[in-house]
Parts: structure tokens; C-alpha cells; sequence
């Protein structure tokens, strides 16, 4: 199984809206739990560090949507 990470890349590039804004952001940030696959920490790290308002309600759609294609 891949991480988090690896999916949303696959939303990098695609479209110009949010999903892909967070995708960009998460591939710059060096910071951001590569590895992870849970959902807490991810979403722990993204409340601290959000990189625009609705970067937390974007993350739960993707997640979501993650979680459908494991």
C-alpha cells in the first residue's frame, strides 16, 4: 500500500483548483510525513501548518478518497 503522500502526488499538475494547490504544497514541503498512511498525524501536521483556509476540509475529501482506492 502507498502512503498519503504518494497518492496526492497524483493530484499534482492535474487541474488548477484546491486539490491540486495542496498537492503542489505538500510536494515543496520538506517537512510533511512522507511515509505516513495515518490519517491523525496527517491531519495533525496540516492543522499546525495549513498552507490556506480550506487545506483541512480539501485533506478530508482526499483522505476519503484514499482510503476508497487502498
Amino acid at each position: 500500500m502507498r502512503s498519503f503522500y504518494q497518492y496526492i502526488l497524483t493530484y499534482r499538475g492535474k487541474q488548477h483548483d484546491d486539490k491540486s494547490r495542496l498537492a503542489d504544497w505538500i510536494f515543496y514541503d520538506h517537512d510533511f510525513p512522507k511515509y505516513s498512511m495515518d490519517y491523525g498525524e496527517i491531519s495533525s501536521y496540516l492543522e499546525w501548518n495549513s498552507p490556506f483556509p480550506n487545506a483541512l476540509i480539501i485533506f478530508d475529501e482526499i483522505w476519503a478518497l484514499y482510503k476508497l482506492n487502498e
